[in-house]
């Protein structure tokens, strides 16, 4: 038995007894404090931690987009294109006009047939990758010339535009140079009063303002237009043309001038003469929307 005093019974008081230094020095408001403080500590790391995952899942989830890489051909010139299959053909469009430069209105979307359904994506077309499509379409200055003028005729067309607007459009100068070449041997046969459906062949035998000779092709499957010379056709969208105007050709009412306006001003418009007068009702309704074929 260990006497009062000893060594044990000091050991056992010390452990008892607090500890006088830790009472003063840390009191129980700091311990509280600091813990708070690691508490909150914990909850910053943990929330920073959470935004880092959240970021990556994101960073993630774009960069597992599925895409598809496919080549895109227009004006006999190929372009890679590497793009998310749930994008739309509109989004397409948009990315193809930033590569080539052609207007998404002037753009006609080749694959596995003429695409119409802009709201569709690329995977509800099945594109996949390496397969081609092909796209359609001309810029206005493409279409304006597609027969070069002559020398002198771009001088001849602005002292031409002088001409009083009461004129009939056939006596006015810029006009009159082509009319007094005559009817082309090879036009088509022209009937004043009658209304008819487009023919079903090209509608030929007629001229430029330059005098060349050019035909005209609705291609109605395509919703297109071609306006063909000897040199070269131009496919033209038929919903980017702004409008059609006419008037018989004074003396030959059984044959019209006819412009196809390509542009927002009438400095676009595109002239033809001696076209045959009972096409030229078909001609603008097809264009303009407004006529079925029968």
């Amino acid at each position: 038995m260990a006497e009062e005093g000893s060594a044990v019974d000091a050991e056992d008081k010390l452990e008892t007894e607090p500890d006088p230094c830790r009472s003063k020095c840390c009191p129980e408001t700091f311990v509280e404090k600091e813990t708070e403080n690691t508490n909150e500590k914990s909850k910053e790391d943990f929330s920073v931690e959470e935004k880092e995952k959240d970021t990556t899942e994101e960073e993630h989830a774009s960069s597992s987009r599925e895409t598809a890489s496919f080549r895109v051909v227009w004006n006999k010139k190929n372009y890679e294109v590497t793009f998310p299959v749930d994008e739309t053909v509109d989004s397409l469009k948009q990315h193809i006009e930033k590569l080539t430069g052609l207007p998404v209105s002037m753009q006609k979307l080749m694959y596995k047939g003429l695409v119409k359904d802009g709201g569709k994506t690329l995977r509800e077309l099945n594109v996949s990758n390496g397969v081609k499509m092909m796209v359609v379409g001309s810029t206005i200055n493409d279409v304006m010339k597609v027969t070069p003028p002559p020398p002198g005729a771009l001088k001849d067309d602005k002292s031409g535009t002088s001409g009083s607007s009461k004129e009939p459009l056939s006596k006015q100068k810029m006009h009159k140079k082509v009319l007094d070449k005559g009817k082309p041997d090879d036009v088509m046969p022209g009937f004043k009063n009658k209304k008819e459906k487009l023919p079903n062949v090209p509608i030929a035998g007629m001229y430029n303002k330059y005098g060349g000779k050019v035909r005209l092709t609705f291609k109605l499957e395509l919703d297109q237009v071609w306006i063909g010379t000897k040199e070269r056709t131009e496919k033209v969208p038929m919903g980017s043309i702004k409008n059609v105007v006419s008037e018989p050709i004074e003396g030959h009412d059984e044959y019209h001038m006819l412009a196809i306006q390509l542009g927002p001003t009438e400095a676009s418009r595109y002239w033809i003469y001696w076209v045959p007068a009972q096409y030229v009702d078909a001609i603008k309704d097809t264009i303009l929307g407004k006529w079925q074929p029968f």
